[in-house]
């Protein structure tokens, strides 16, 4: 079974969705694995080494796709590039699927079989697969690096022969796997930490990383069933506005990781807060990628509005591509190693398991996901 790896052509984009590390192990299963040139050149990866790993090496991008029987990306592939799959293949990157209807049904027209990293479901047998997580986890640590690098303070407090400096005060806003990285790595740099998150079962983890919970009563709020905050209402928004004022004016910098699942960002720092921020403050919008969580926040830049930071800066787990594209290509391997069949060395598409029927979402010339058939 060939396994085709494109390299990733998105302007800035330094990850590779295979390290040679992943490939040895992908050959080890017997898996004839052909890669494009220059694929991991961002992350530090040279041809040689993918080459010594037992994987060959191609400038023929359009012959590299079409022959794959398992396209393997990172990123969604360009609407183009879908026509060169061979019907029956097997394509599997993030894909954005609520949002590139056009996309999918590209693929079910083919007859490819498109799975999309964002549905792995959130059960334990599928953990080791969770690339939104693995992710995150780095886009958490990348934030506060962010933030402490644009910070016109440190973050611990010190004691020195001219008087003491008080610690940075960070509020992070959501508290999901990036979150908690964010928490933890601001913890670790000295820094005074609060976070708050809709879901009240998260104050523990909050309060075992050492940070202080913000409560807000909000009423009823939850999580979904895939441990996603749920949407809040107007009235529970303009309450949650109100009682973060108070926070974010208090903060030496403010972190906002809240995303809805298939929607747009929920705006949570709004004007009037920035308003309360003092000069030199700085925010960083982790959400900018599906519009922000912060009012007047600009994709890939960094907005000086009245002397307070916000940093929009995309792609942040992409900022440290070594580590990004490892636990990545692992997601990838161990997805293709729990449905590999070791006798025919081929990957047997189990249309029936759990985990197949969460991030399939196309096959057979039709779109298969329920997530999608239901919108």
């Amino acid at each position: 079974m060939k396994i085709s790896v494109p390299r990733e052509t998105d302007p800035g984009e330094t990850r590779a969705p295979l390290t040679p590390e992943a490939v040895a192990k992908l050959v080890k299963l017997g898996a004839q694995v052909e890669v494009e040139a220059g694929l991991g050149t961002g992350a530090g990866f040279t041809d040689d080494a993918y080459t010594k790993a037992g994987a060959t090496i191609t400038t023929d991008r359009p012959a590299l796709v079409g022959s794959g029987d398992i396209v393997l990306r990172l990123r969604k592939p360009p609407v183009e590039e879908i026509a060169w799959l061979k019907s029956g293949a097997i394509h599997v990157s993030l894909l954005d699927p609520f949002n590139e209807k056009e996309l999918v049904q590209k693929f079910a027209e083919l007859g490819v079989s498109a799975i999309s990293m964002e549905f792995i479901p959130r059960t334990t047998r599928a953990q080791k697969m969770d690339v939104l997580s693995s992710q995150a986890n780095l886009g958490g640590y990348e934030a506060v690096i962010l933030a402490a690098r644009y910070s016109n303070k440190i973050f611990p407090m010190m004691t020195t022969a001219a008087g003491t400096i008080l610690p940075s005060k960070v509020f992070i806003i959501g508290v999901g796997v990036a979150g908690l990285q964010a928490i933890a790595t601001a913890k670790r740099l000295g820094a005074k930490v609060t976070a708050y998150d809709t879901r009240p079962v998260v104050e523990e983890q909050v309060k075992s990383l050492g940070a202080q919970f913000l409560k807000i009563d909000l009423g009823e709020t939850g999580q979904t069933k895939d441990g996603y905050a749920k949407a809040l209402s107007e009235e529970q928004i303009q309450t949650q506005r109100a009682a973060m004022n108070k926070t974010c004016g208090d903060s030496d910098v403010v972190i906002t990781t809240a995303q809805v699942f298939g929607r747009k960002a929920p705006v949570l720092v709004t004007a009037e807060m920035l308003n309360a921020m003092k000069p030199g403050s700085v925010v960083v919008d982790m959400a900018v990628e599906t519009g922000g969580n912060v009012e007047g926040v600009k994709y890939n830049e960094i907005v000086d509005r009245n002397g307070v930071k916000i940093v929009g800066i995309a792609n942040l787990p992409g900022r440290a591509p070594l580590h990004a594209s490892q636990v990545y290509a692992a997601n990838l391997v161990n997805l293709l190693e729990e449905f590999w069949d070791k006798k025919e060395k081929v990957f047997n598409l189990k249309l029936d398991d759990e985990i197949i029927k969460g991030c399939l979402v196309t096959h057979g010339g039709k779109i298969v996901n329920e997530k999608l058939i239901a919108k």
